[in-house]
């Protein structure tokens, strides 16, 4: 949780808490903004670019759902024996993975029956 808290507020949907997390609802991040079995197709890009020309693959188009993201980053990474990391970004949550593992990213995929496009 953070350090703040908000003091007053004439904005109505200022003052709407998630029950989940005790948040703010515009800065709750613990489930996605729709349902929870909201459908989603992961996309995928390779990215070389501020990265000192090591290519890291990226899940975009995820839920933002920070536990959902951790989970699933913690089984890829382990599943291809390199490091990665999530995050939340404004629409949609990101998983990036070290390396070019679209392959073997694609094939957990599968399995766990999430759709993906791209490369």
């Amino acid at each position: 949780m953070k350090n703040t808290r908000l003091v007053y507020s004439t904005d109505p949907k200022d003052n709407i808490i998630c029950p989940h997390c005790k948040e703010l609802k515009s800065e709750c991040k613990c489930r996605p903004e729709d349902s929870a079995d909201q459908k989603f197709t992961v996309i995928f890009r390779l990215e070389k670019n501020g990265r000192g020309g090591k290519t890291v693959t990226v899940l975009d188009g995820l839920p933002r759902n920070e536990d959902y993201l951790k989970t699933l980053a913690k089984e890829l990474k382990a599943k291809c024996g390199v490091g990665g990391s999530h995050s939340i970004g404004e629409k949609f949550g990101l998983v990036e993975i070290q390396g070019d593992k679209r392959d073997a990213i694609k094939k957990i995929l599968q399995v766990k029956g999430i759709p993906f496009k791209g490369m």
